[in-house]
């Protein structure tokens, strides 16, 4: 196994809007930027409240999932960013659909803001195969 750090990227998700990578590839393991409900497309951020943007940033990692050759049942761990934890129970609808059988450990924090004024943002670790 190579001690490098090689970034990994595809147009099927948001292209970064910084000077990092959507993902790296260290040590067996995915390690991906934290996401948040853009259009890849478009790059600009899905309207609406939680739900849309919750299916987006799902849509997002797994497209980085699948540019890795994994799939959720590889994810580890998540941590969910979300503005307002009264959002919890619907984003843990959307999550639970989204990754099936898939049982990662999770964290959830609240936070004050998120960039672009965004409701959710979720970063993972996945084991690569």
């Amino acid at each position: 196994m190579s001690d490098s750090v090689i970034p990994l990227s595809t147009a099927a998700a948001p292209a970064a809007i910084g000077p990092y990578a959507q993902a790296t590839i260290a040590g067996g393991f995915l390690f991906s930027a934290g996401q948040i409900p853009l259009d890849p497309a478009t790059g600009e951020v899905v309207p609406g409240d939680i739900a849309p943007q919750t299916q987006q940033v799902l849509a997002n990692l797994a497209a980085v999932l699948q540019e890795a050759g994994v799939t959720w049942r590889d994810v580890v761990k998540t941590t969910v960013f979300l503005t307002d934890l009264a959002d919890f129970p619907r984003f843990n609808e959307l999550y639970a659909a989204a990754l099936g059988d898939a049982r990662p450990a999770r964290s959830t924090v609240q936070v004050s803001a998120l960039p672009r004024g965004v409701n959710v943002e979720i970063e993972l670790v996945a084991k690569l195969k």
